[in-house]
């Protein structure tokens, strides 16, 4: 999957794949039940492409399959090196 794109967004993409196949759809089949071309979800699954999915997208898509939006996330948030993001600490409770 393409390097470009964050640790979150190859996540999501993998984690809708894995449910894709589960569930016996195919790219095809998924893109044209969302209003979308033919290709569209091969575009974003294939490695070589920087093509991801918006909020939309990922509505769509789990309606689609089934499932909740939340499926395609992971429990924890995943924090990667390149942004140096620490977590706000406050008093209030």
């Amino acid at each position: 999957m393409n390097e470009s794109l964050d640790e979150i967004e190859r996540f999501v993409i993998k984690r809708i794949k894995e449910i894709r196949e589960k569930k016996g759809i195919t790219q095809e089949e998924l893109s044209l039940s969302i209003g979308k071309n033919i290709g569209f979800i091969s575009q974003i699954e294939a490695p070589s492409k920087k093509a991801k999915y918006n909020l939309i997208h990922l509505n769509l898509i789990a309606i689609a399959l089934g499932c909740s939006i939340k499926d395609f996330f992971p429990n924890e948030p995943i924090k990667e090196k390149k942004y140096d993001i620490k977590e706000i600490k406050t008093n209030k409770s």
